[in-house]
């Protein structure tokens, strides 16, 4: 089995064209994606910075107007979910994509230039629509070119990428804020939005002339015609319809996809709170008897994406490598949310438990990677435009109910043992081991169904038929 594993990590295409292909892709999307998804974490986590070195000072902020901004973000992320999505469909993404983060990055330069708590809540509510389309795009395109064994390692990859920004995007913008202070008489957190604005651009001018497209309608110069019948043969035709009709809207909330992947995303971002919300950083602040240093509340809380980061590389690969089992995650977060918040209930005057739970609870990043991944592969076989629409409406139904969710239950003044988010997040935790049971049953359902009418996988299609779909589609 080991030596199987190595061979599965070395790459499961079996014809070395195919690996070629994969390479070539690996390359082009997750280089171009990995970047704009670590700018778009770069450009929406500034304002803290920001706030906490002068412009909360200068800009004369009063009360609770910093979280009436976040609020208002968290408005236009949640509203730019399905729009950014269906834009796809009728928008080549390396004109999309890019267009969006030029966008994105006007809205952060512009902010250097406010005067007023008000004009960065209406900029923020613009720059989260554009910035919105960076998630949920992806997980759609890296559904549109790789396989069910491959979905898995590249979301993982992907994720992994905005993880790490969470842990090293903060030493970055210090460093800009401190360098940069009082030149040209500007202070040093208008030239941090300035700096992250300019930084952007040469992404997207990377993604729009070498970013591929889709399978479909893909023009890059490093694909060769054969490539390019091969990127297609190698998923599964699937009907088309317009989104942007009723009959598409019927289709939609007539199927059982949006309503159980909604759910289940739902459930799994409400799983992970405890990181989410910085709980350890919280609970170190507001520690009873130990008083630490800022350089601890600042070091510390860093372990836990990066036991997100590992957890959700394991995570990918293992699914992939078991077929496509991204379920088993589904088990793991039940296990871990009610095993980390029955200890930390248990014993709330144990610094070292309160650590090492809050460390494990990072694991549970993992469900980002593997759950869209998951509704990729389920939706492989219908129209491109439901399988967009169901993504984006995950990400749209848990920004919505985290808006609230996080104050309800994991609000600063419930530091330092969030007594009642520990009994929400035992809830939580049980509703997703037995929805992730729910959704499991109703895609074995819907497995069954195809097999009675025929309908394979185009992984499952051996490389003589993927060969003769090349030659055919390649022929003069």
């Amino acid at each position: 089995m080991a030596s199987n594993f190595v061979q599965y990590l070395r790459g499961s295409q079996t014809s070395p064209a195919e690996r070629k292909l994969v390479q070539k892709l690996d390359f082009f999307i997750l280089t171009f994606c990995c970047l704009m998804y670590f700018l778009n974490y770069l450009d929406r986590s500034n304002l803290t910075n920001a706030y906490v070195t002068g412009m909360q000072q200068d800009l004369g902020f009063k009360g609770n107007q910093l979280n009436q901004i976040n609020t208002v973000f968290t408005v236009g992320y949640t509203i730019g979910q399905i729009p950014c999505n269906i834009a796809l469909y009728y928008i080549k993404p390396r004109v999309f994509f890019p267009s969006c983060m030029v966008a994105w990055a006007a809205c952060t330069m512009v902010t250097a230039a406010a005067q007023h708590p008000r004009d960065i809540m209406a900029i923020r509510f613009f720059q989260a629509i554009f910035e919105s389309s960076t998630f949920v795009g992806t997980h759609y395109i890296l559904g549109s070119w790789y396989t069910g064994s491959e979905l898995g390692k590249r979301s993982g990859i992907f994720t992994a990428s905005g993880l790490a920004g969470t842990m090293i995007g903060g030493f970055i913008q210090t460093g800009i804020n401190s360098s940069m202070d009082g030149r040209h008489g500007l202070p040093g957190w208008r030239w941090l939005f300035i700096v992250d604005g300019i930084i952007t651009l040469p992404v997207a001018i990377y993604g729009f002339f070498l970013f591929p497209d889709t399978p479909r309608n893909t023009q890059a110069p490093y694909l060769s015609a054969e490539e390019k019948a091969m990127a297609i043969a190698r998923v599964p035709e699937v009907s088309e319809r317009t989104p942007i009709s009723m009959g598409f809207l019927k289709h939609c909330f007539s199927t059982w996809y949006w309503y159980f992947f909604v759910i289940l995303w739902i459930l799994a971002g409400e799983t992970e709170s405890f990181s989410t919300n910085s709980l350890l950083a919280l609970y170190m602040n507001a520690h009873p008897t130990t008083k630490y240093t800022r350089a601890q509340k600042n070091n510390y809380p860093s372990g836990v994406p990066a036991v997100g980061i590992v957890s959700t590389l394991f995570w990918a690969t293992m699914t992939d490598y078991l077929q496509g089992k991204r379920y088993l995650v589904g088990y793991w977060i039940g296990i871990t949310g009610v095993i980390t918040s029955a200890l930390i209930l248990a014993y709330p005057h144990s610094t070292s438990i309160h650590f090492g739970m809050y460390y494990w609870a990072g694991s549970v990043y993992a469900c980002q990677a593997t759950f869209f991944a998951w509704a990729n592969d389920v939706l492989r076989y219908e129209e491109d435009a439901l399988r967009a629409v169901v993504i984006a409406s995950m990400n749209m139904g848990s920004n919505a109910i985290n808006a609230w969710w996080s104050i309800v239950f994991y609000g600063a003044n419930f530091a330092p043992y969030f007594t009642r988010g520990m009994w929400a997040m035992i809830a939580v935790s049980i509703a997703m081991a037995i929805w992730t049971a729910l959704l499991v049953w109703m895609h074995v359902r819907t497995e069954k169904r195809r097999e009675v009418e025929g309908v394979y996988d185009a992984e499952h299609v051996s490389h003589t038929h993927v060969d003769k779909k090349v030659d055919e589609v390649t022929a003069p």
